[in-house]
């Protein structure tokens, strides 16, 4: 398992639309029984539940999972403190910001490529 510091190490989540609790559990070296937990502990955590209540994370989910690793391995928050975070309305939410990096660095790979087949 990764150390807590290296949650930039972690895999890149494939584009699925929906992933088991094992395979969230591998993308943010987070153990299923702590993923169960954090559902408890925190309302934002809302897997879709199907057949024999097996859950089924979306990708907001597993960024969420992420953004709470984060808080709590790294940044070194409590339970309590990481909710507060989350839903604290000062400003951006860890999640609201790793979509927007996410997203320009899309953006930003995009474009590289249109430069790189412009000669000019």
């Amino acid at each position: 398992m990764l150390e807590p510091s290296h949650n930039n190490e972690l895999p890149p989540i494939p584009g699925k639309r929906y992933f088991t609790i094992g395979e969230v559990s591998t993308l943010c070296a987070v153990k299923p029984h702590v993923l169960r937990y954090w559902e408890a502990e925190f309302p934002q955590l809302k897997p879709v539940k199907r057949r024999g209540n097996r859950r089924y994370y979306r990708r907001g989910d597993v960024e969420l999972v992420r953004a709470i690793r984060g808080l709590l391995y790294e940044e070194g928050y409590t339970i309590g403190g990481a909710r507060q975070r989350l839903t604290s309305e000062d400003g951006p939410s860890p999640v609201e910001l790793m979509t927007t990096v996410r997203d320009s660095l899309r953006d930003l790979e995009l474009a590289r490529g249109l430069l790189a087949r412009d000669p000019d």
